[in-house]
């Protein structure tokens, strides 16, 4: 019960944050310009509540599959749920070569899981359901909603900086404070971004630990997770995920870019080590 007041004062926090830089954003043209970001904060505090799951399943491109076309997956999944008392959630596969896995949804009741192709190719079902574990200890844990929800802002966030870069550069006033106005906008567009990217990284790190430990007492044992960590790291580093945004990546079990040519992806990595998530595991951490 703290965890779950945790994760809502925390998602109100950020929904808040997200509506006062609209108006922020907005406070560029002056009065209308509050009064429009204003209806814009509220459509996208909204959105990104009620429709942050879809929004995630889009952008990884996840497609529904049912339980004839993988009564596997389906199985671990119903075996989970039925030992954490949580509903069955949504399934789906993304087209990606790289193995990875992400759980989504504003709670229990309208959550989704999605595994890459990858991930069916490279882990074994018993490692499987050490991922599958980790996920639904998001779901339990009320991780879901807070994280898609970040996903969305950020992705909010970088969409508006940018409309608003080019909204200044178009319509930026007066050629006597135009160059003012220029400063400004680059600004916002370099820190809108990292403050979105900042806010991520305070909200994700523990959330992994605290899947690990759930997923692996969930199964009373942690060497299954701890073996496809292993194969998801490396792989990660070899299969690029071209089409994942920087954005959703802490959605995922592994970080999706490792493998890419990312700015600064290690400095302002959004996951704990690997190699330290495994040693937790294998140390039986999560059952003390």
């Amino acid at each position: 019960m703290a965890g779950v007041l945790r994760n809502t004062l925390k998602t109100t926090f950020i929904l808040t944050l997200l509506a006062a830089l609209c108006v922020g954003i907005g406070a560029v043209w002056g009065r209308g310009g509050i009064i429009i970001g204003l209806v814009v904060a509220l459509a996208l505090t909204g959105g990104s509540y009620w429709f942050s799951d879809s929004i995630a399943i889009r952008a990884a491109r996840a497609v529904p599959v049912s339980e004839a076309q993988m009564p596997d997956y389906y199985a671990v999944v119903r075996d989970l749920c039925t030992r954490a008392n949580l509903p069955m959630p949504r399934l789906y596969v993304t087209p990606d070569r790289q193995p990875n896995a992400f759980a989504t949804g504003r709670n229990p009741d309208h959550a989704a899981v999605a595994v890459t192709q990858g991930i069916l190719e490279v882990c074994t079902w018993d490692e499987l359901r050490g991922v599958l574990a980790h996920e639904m200890s998001h779901v339990g844990n009320r991780d879901i909603l807070i994280s898609s929800v970040a996903a969305t802002i950020a992705m909010a966030i970088t969409m508006l900086a940018r409309f608003a870069a080019w909204g200044g550069l178009f319509f930026g006033g007066s050629r006597d404070n135009r160059g003012e106005n220029l400063f400004e906008l680059l600004a916002l567009i370099i820190l809108a971004p990292l403050a979105a990217m900042l806010l991520q990284l305070a909200l994700s790190r523990s959330r992994e630990y605290e899947a690990d430990r759930s997923g692996a007492r969930l199964i009373g044992d942690g060497e299954p997770l701890a073996r496809a960590l292993a194969k998801l790291e490396a792989a990660s580093r070899q299969i690029p995920m071209p089409m994942a945004r920087r954005e959703m990546a802490p959605l995922y079990i592994v970080n999706p870019l490792a493998g890419m040519n990312v700015s600064m992806k290690g400095l302002f990595s959004d996951h704990p080590p690997t190699a330290d998530r495994i040693a937790r595991l294998r140390s039986r951490e999560w059952a003390k």
